[in-house]
């Protein structure tokens, strides 16, 4: 059974609509997918009603902007309370300052290079969760770079005069806001060296010690000896593991169900859920 519980739609910086996402992983073979989208549930219910008409199993969920030490921490949440009032209003705050973010490096961007605050709302859907992806597309559009990966290399990469910071919750306030809508927060990728600095063991067991559930361990970005130190990890405190694909269309090269999750993870995910039932 393929279980893909991270993937992305144009409800952020994904390039397929939701119900588009909930469509290509029918025709993947993946039979359970999550939408985790950045910061936003907006996706859902259109991806629920494609769920329904393709008989894919969906898993709500969000992928939440977290920051430690200056390192950007992702934490998915699974089948939390979309109306819980405090985690809504972490997540459309999260939104404003992505947006603030993104024109800001977009002005600094233009100082340089022939792009504009319109050449990024170009490449976002209406209501999108705009960021650095977007910028990304727009300087592909206007033939900066040939491709995100080109872009995030370059001229958006860290360490880039054109990248800002950007301001987010500590990972162990998103793990007890997660646990009190009543989801499943799980980490993702973050190990992943190859992205940049990564967050520190310390971080993550305060994580487990607030309430974490898991870890993403099969990731494209882990390399072979990462996923053997997040397994070691995850066994010495009891979390579930995860692997999925962080699909988001044609913005990246991954592919829908390149990674699955065991069916136990999920199982477990499902019993420790209290905000949504699936």
């Amino acid at each position: 059974m393929l279980i893909d519980l991270h993937a992305h739609s144009t409800a952020s910086d994904g390039t397929d609509t939701p119900a588009g996402l909930v469509a290509a992983a029918a025709a993947a073979g993946v039979e359970v997918l999550a939408i985790t989208d950045h910061d936003t549930t907006a996706g859902w219910a259109a991806a629920s009603a494609e769920a329904r008409r393709t008989g894919v199993l969906l898993v709500p969920g969000a992928e939440i902007t977290c920051r430690a030490d200056g390192v950007s921490v992702h934490l998915l949440s699974y089948l939390h309370d979309p109306g819980h009032t405090e985690l809504a209003s972490v997540l459309a705050g999260s939104r404003t300052v992505r947006l603030q973010r993104a024109r800001r490096m977009t002005e600094l961007l233009s100082r340089d290079h022939p792009i504009t605050w319109d050449d990024v709302l170009a490449q976002a859907a209406s209501g999108a969760t705009v960021g650095r992806p977007h910028v990304a597309d727009a300087l592909v559009a206007v033939g900066v770079v040939s491709s995100r990966d080109e872009a995030f290399a370059t001229v958006l990469g860290d360490g880039s005069p054109y990248v800002l910071g950007l301001g987010a919750p500590h990972p162990v306030d998103g793990v007890r806001l997660v646990r009190s809508a009543g989801g499943v927060p799980v980490i993702a990728h973050c190990l992943a060296s190859s992205r940049g600095r990564v967050v520190t063991e310390d971080v993550l067991e305060a994580m487990v010690e607030a309430g974490m559930g898991g870890v993403e361990v099969d990731h494209r970005d882990h390399s072979p000896s990462e996923r053997v130190r997040l397994r070691a990890f995850a066994a010495q405190h009891g979390l579930l593991t995860t692997g999925s694909s962080d699909y988001h269309g044609t913005g990246k090269r991954n592919r829908l169900g390149e990674n699955s999750t065991p069916r136990e993870s999920l199982e477990r995910i499902f019993a420790l859920a209290t905000g949504l039932e699936v």
